[in-house]
C-alpha cells in the first residue's frame, strides 16, 4: 500500500513536471535559466522520494519463462499520463534485459529507479568534422554505404542506480543518448520525457551501436570519445504494455 499521504506524490510530480517543462514544446529551454533550474530542482527532489509502493507496484521476481514474441517481452511500459509538454510512465525490465542505446532528439528527461538496479551508459553527440569518418579506423571495416550512419560521441559516464539513488537526468545536449541494463535481477524505473517522442515533430527514437572499444571501464570523472552507428531497432528488443495500477493522475 502507498505510504500515508503518498497517494498524491505522483500527482505532485506530474504537476511539477508540467510546470518545469511547460515551454519545451514551443521554444528551447535555457538549461541555465534560473526559473528552469529552480523548477528542475523541485522536480528532482520529488522524484527522489518516490518508491514502487507509492505506485502500487510490487517488485517482480525472477521469471524463468523465456522471452517470446508477443507474450513475454523483455521490457514492458505502464503509461501514466501525457501532455504536449511531457510524458510519464514506468518501464519494467526483466532480469538480464536492456533498453538498447538510443537518443531523445531535443528532449529533456528524468529517470528514477523504483526497484532493482540498473546500469546506465550516457553519451553526448558530437559534431562530425568533414572526412572524420573516412580517417577513422574501424574493425571490422565500415562499408561505404554505412558512413552516413556514423556519429561521433562522447561516452560521459557508466553508473549504477537503485531506488536509493537520485534521478538520472538528460538534456538535449548532455547525456542525451543512453543504454539501460537491468543488473542482478528485474528492475523498474519511472520515466519522464519532455516533450514526448513525436515522429511527426522530428522527435523519433533512433538506435545505435558502439563501433569502437565496446567494453569500456571508465575511471571516476573520465570521458571517452567513441564512434556510434545508427541502426534499426534491435530484433531482440521490443516493449510490451501493461496497465498502471497506481494513483490516478489528472492534469
Amino acid at each position: 500500500m502507498p505510504r500515508e499521504n503518498m497517494a498524491s506524490l505522483i500527482q505532485k510530480i506530474a504537476r511539477q513536471a508540467r510546470t518545469t517543462f511547460k515551454n519545451c514544446g514551443s521554444s528551447p529551454i535555457g538549461e541555465n535559466s534560473k526559473g528552469f533550474l529552480e523548477n528542475q530542482a523541485k522536480l528532482r527532489n520529488l522524484l527522489h522520494e518516490i518508491r514502487a509502493e507509492d505506485l502500487n507496484i510490487a517488485p517482480r521476481k525472477l521469471d524463468p519463462s523465456p522471452i517470446s514474441v508477443p507474450h513475454n517481452p523483455p521490457v514492458t511500459y505502464m503509461h501514466i499520463c501525457e501532455t504536449g509538454a511531457f510524458s510519464m510512465g514506468v518501464f519494467l525490465l526483466k532480469s538480464g534485459s536492456a533498453i538498447p542505446l538510443h537518443d531523445h532528439p531535443e528532449m529533456n528527461g528524468m529517470l528514477k529507479v523504483l526497484y532493482g538496479k540498473v546500469s546506465i551508459s550516457c553519451f553526448d553527440k558530437l559534431d562530425n568534422p568533414p572526412d572524420a569518418a573516412s580517417e577513422a579506423q574501424f574493425n571490422p571495416p565500415v562499408l561505404p554505404y554505412q558512413k552516413d550512419a556514423l556519429r561521433r560521441s562522447m561516452l560521459r559516464s557508466i553508473g549504477e542506480y537503485t531506488e536509493h539513488s537520485g534521478p538520472c537526468i538528460l538534456t538535449p545536449k548532455k547525456d542525451n543518448l543512453h543504454q539501460i541494463n537491468a543488473v542482478d535481477g528485474p528492475a523498474a524505473f519511472l520515466d519522464i520525457l519532455a516533450p514526448p517522442y513525436d515522429q511527426d515533430d522530428g522527435r523519433d527514437c533512433h538506435y545505435y551501436k558502439v563501433l569502437e572499444n565496446g567494453d569500456v571501464k571508465l575511471e571516476t570523472g573520465e570521458q571517452k570519445e567513441m564512434w556510434l552507428m545508427e541502426i534499426p531497432q534491435p530484433t531482440d528488443f521490443w516493449c510490451g504494455a501493461e496497465p498502471y495500477p497506481g494513483p490516478q493522475v489528472t492534469l
